[in-house]
């Protein structure tokens, strides 16, 4: 029944609430999270640049630079004696790249600091870049975009498409990979004139936590601060062109399935009493990896048709592997998005119908009293798991730093659990989700079939291979003719090979 949103026992409360309340310290340049009694440290260095940051014509290179840095050689060590010094501590370096963040991390047990510390230290401040290790990582990011992107993931296709679509022309435009072509024509003097540019000690916060002492703080702030100065100019934030009614790309692909995923730019971000309301009726909606959540129960629950059907109000990347919200994504500029993952290709245009209705209905009613109260509830205790790790603590810490959060927004968040009322949650979804603009991709194999049908709003009646209730037939009925009014040129057609070129 869909009245039964969080029947479900939550494990969140086996957390200890020191997950939330421990306090990190930030001052101009760090984000220190001391934890006495972890015997691992931890490292976060962030450093103040991302995809938006790409040249035109060389996009994908923000990422083929941090890969550069820990994904190879360093002027002391090859890349492959790094990997020899690496396996006995246990531990290792990486880097995580999006929009406006480049994050150098990496976590080793104490016992093992002086062996490990060198090596970080190294890979940031004394890279080598070779030509060698260019060749091996750009054809790694060539392979990710011509076959993994394409080929393994339609989930994560479609996704990729959305974002290029509702972004495109600004500098938000490209996923942080780039394109088969632009990640050909990037050379080293490319990767050394932005490493020169945005890895500078003018740019960067230490991230540091677990059980350190301060005299590796004193370390760290001091070999850092050798790196050269330098103050990049800002991006302004993007603004995407407005979206007027639904327009769709659909990609051509010969896939056993059809994934759609669809949104719309929103002006909320995280840290405002009004995101922490809209979060509740997000959560209600589609509540990541949550098979109490609205959508999972109407379109798999009832209906059998996917694996799940999840709703974000912030960017969430890799979705199908992770079960709770990634750290260090952070942007300027959201959107709200609809992730209908894989159904059976006949129940394509059914379910974007089915997510649809339900979607209007919630801009149009708002939640019940019944669904606010069971989905706060859950959220104050689900919060719990989002970071359970000083690792994880850390990286949200550092997002804090990132959208200007005085203290904790996972403590904050959990505190408006309790204070947050219906009439909060209801306005903010008036104030900030609108039915009716929205951009839709959808990964289909029939996909000009699929296009004449929508362009026509034509009926998308559905059957099933087991018996269903007939209140869910009836209701069938009615979503194989709710409307979906696109105009044909805003429908198009593009073969799955064009994608990412």
């Amino acid at each position: 029944m869909r009245t039964n949103l969080r029947s479900l026992a939550i494990g969140a409360a086996a957390f200890s609430l020191m997950t939330l309340a421990e306090a990190s310290v930030k001052t101009d340049n760090t984000v220190l999270l001391p934890v006495k009694n972890d015997p691992t440290v931890c490292f976060r260095i962030w450093f103040k640049t991302g995809s938006q940051n790409d040249p035109a014509g060389k996009e994908g290179l923000a990422a083929i630079t941090a890969s550069m840095l820990t994904d190879a050689s360093t002027a002391k060590h090859s890349y492959e004696e790094i990997l020899d010094l690496m396996y006995p501590l246990a531990a290792s370096y990486d880097a995580s790249v999006s929009t406006e963040m480049t994050v150098v991390f990496g976590r080793v047990h104490r016992d093992n600091l002086a062996d490990y510390y060198p090596l970080l230290l190294d890979a940031i401040s004394s890279p080598a870049f070779t030509q060698q290790d260019l060749d091996r990582i750009k054809g790694q990011t060539l392979n990710y975009l011509e076959n993994t992107l394409r080929y393994s993931s339609d989930e994560e296709l479609g996704k990729a498409v959305l974002y290029n679509d509702i972004f495109a022309g600004t500098p938000y435009g490209h996923i942080t990979e780039g394109t088969v072509s632009s990640v050909k024509s990037i050379t080293l003097d490319d990767v050394r004139a932005f490493y020169r540019t945005y890895y500078t000690r003018d740019n960067l916060v230490i991230g540091l936590g677990g059980g350190y002492d301060a005299a590796l703080l004193t370390r760290l702030k001091n070999d850092l601060a050798k790196l050269p100065a330098g103050k990049p100019a800002v991006v302004p934030p993007p603004e995407p062109r407005p979206l007027k009614g639904f327009r769709a790309t659909i990609i051509q692909k010969d896939a056993p399935a059809t994934a759609v995923s669809m949104g719309v730019p929103i002006d909320i971000l995280r840290g405002t009493k009004d995101w922490y309301a809209l979060a509740i009726a997000n959560s209600w909606l589609g509540e990541h990896r949550s098979s109490s959540s609205h959508l999972y129960q109407v379109i798999r629950e009832e209906r059998g048709l996917n694996y799940g059907d999840y709703s974000y109000i912030e960017n969430y990347p890799g979705g199908g592997r992770r079960t709770v919200p990634p750290q260090n994504v952070c942007r300027r500029k959201q959107i709200f998005e609809i992730w209908i993952r894989p159904v059976p290709a006949e129940a394509g245009y059914f379910s974007l119908r089915a997510a649809l209705r339900e979607y209007k209905h919630l801009v149009e009613h708002g939640l019940t009293k019944d669904q606010f109260a069971l989905t706060r509830s859950f959220l104050k205790k689900y919060i719990l798991n989002y970071a359970p790790t000083t690792m994880a603590r850390l990286g949200y810490a550092i997002d804090d730093r990132f959208y200007g959060i005085a203290g904790s927004h996972l403590a904050k968040f959990r505190s408006m659990m309790g204070t947050l009322t219906l009439a909060d949650v209801n306005g903010a979804i008036r104030r900030h989700l609108h039915y009716g603009d929205m951009s839709i991709a959808i990964v289909a194999k029939d996909a000009k079939t699929l296009r004449d049908e929508m362009a026509a709003d034509l009926p998308s009646p559905i059957t099933y291979r087991t018996k269903k209730p007939d209140a869910i037939l009836a209701e069938d009925r009615e979503i194989a003719v709710f409307p979906v009014k696109i105009a044909p040129e805003n429908l198009s057609v593009v073969p799955v090979t064009e994608e990412f070129k």
